[in-house]
């Protein structure tokens, strides 16, 4: 367990943290995320600015987020092979650590029963932490499944990726079966995985430029090439509309694909030839966020007006977003920032704004 005195930096405030931590410490948010550097493209387009919440455990390395229905915020470390939890309403933070040292949890979910799912992509596990006592259930998946990627809860199932492996599977919790499909395109590096909602199921298959659509009831993969041979899709999600955005991070662009038509559009992200999009959400209000891997850059996108409105930096330089969470009954993005041990946060609608305003003028009156 961890205990010690914790010093951070918020603003000009300087807090110092006793943290006795059941697994980890705690930290009061940092709502000093500066304004320097963010481009408003439209005047119309609000402000926005990213609240950072620094991971007390020393070496923390944030690869995804996931949000609770209660607010609550789960993370993976998977450098240090540990399931975090952030309580946004005081900024602490806790951790538990994987049962088999070394895991290298890697994606993350919440389940419609609270569960938080998670994949060990160093040694084919995929866990389940009970929220209420702590404590994970291990499933060990079979050798072909060496290192599931995303997860994704599917009905009641866990559906996964597993890059490397070139397939993807599904784990029956109840019965502890899981069912493996190879992928049918050589060195196809499944990566992303999200459900729709007319119950399908996509994958970005991140070493070619085809995005997959996966029956549920089957197992079947439908292919969708994209229309550059050199796209290579990382992230997705799909839309109220059932169109499927994803980011093309070998050609610096976003795009999306109409299942109805085939057809893909893509988008010139500005950050140019060092752009690299990777993590990807969409907002309550159906804008696109996405982060530029390349530049620390996050960008929002109006997918009506077809253009970028507002280009926001991260506060904390030498981030990587490779993954996104959203929590729409708040109003919030939440961000895994890799590279710098933080937890971000995106207020994306005028409440969410606003709360956030007033919990940066509580914290100010600690000072």
């Amino acid at each position: 367990m961890l205990s010690h005195s914790l010093v951070f930096e918020v603003s000009t405030m300087r807090i110092a943290l006793r943290a006795p931590a059941f697994i980890a410490a705690a930290m009061l948010p940092a709502f000093a995320a500066s304004p320097v550097g963010n481009l408003n493209t439209d005047s119309a387009a609000p402000a926005f600015r990213i609240s950072e919440y620094q991971i007390p455990r020393s070496g923390a390395f944030p690869h995804d987020p996931a949000a609770g229905a209660d607010g609550t915020v789960w993370y993976t470390d998977q450098a240090n092979s540990y399931i975090g939890r952030l309580d946004p309403a005081t900024g602490r933070i806790t951790d538990v650590a994987t049962p088999t040292p070394r895991s290298g949890p890697h994606g993350i979910v919440v389940a419609p029963d609270g569960g938080v799912w998670y994949t060990g992509n160093a040694n084919g596990r995929i866990g389940r932490l009970d929220p209420a006592t702590g404590r994970i259930r291990e499933y060990v998946l079979p050798a072909a499944a060496r290192d599931p990627h995303t997860p994704l809860v599917h009905d009641g199932k866990v559906w996964f990726t597993a890059q490397r492996s070139d397939l993807y599977g599904v784990l029956d919790p109840a019965t502890g079966k899981v069912k493996l499909y190879p992928v049918p395109i050589p060195r196809a590096l499944p990566y992303g995985l999200v459900a729709a909602n007319d119950g399908s199921i996509w994958v970005a298959l991140f070493g070619t430029n085809v995005v997959g659509r996966i029956d549920p009831a089957t197992g079947a993969l439908k292919q969708f090439p994209l229309p550059d041979p050199k796209a290579r899709p990382r992230r997705l999600r799909v839309a109220t509309d059932g169109r499927v955005w994803y980011t093309d991070y070998a050609q610096h662009r976003l795009g999306v694909l109409d299942p109805r038509t085939g057809i893909a559009h893509e988008y010139a992200s500005p950050g140019g030839d060092h752009a690299a999009p990777y993590g990807l959400a969409i907002a309550p209000d159906g804008h696109i966020w996405y982060d530029e891997s390349g530049t620390g850059q996050v960008i929002r996108f109006d997918p009506q007006r077809e253009r970028v409105d507002t280009i926001v930096q991260i506060p904390t330089k030498g981030a990587i977003i490779r993954n996104m969470a959203v929590d729409s009954a708040r109003g919030r993005i939440w961000l895994a920032l890799s590279g710098t041990g933080r937890i971000g946060r995106i207020d994306v609608t005028p409440a969410a704004r606003a709360a956030g305003a007033a919990g940066a003028a509580r914290a100010g009156h600690r000072r």
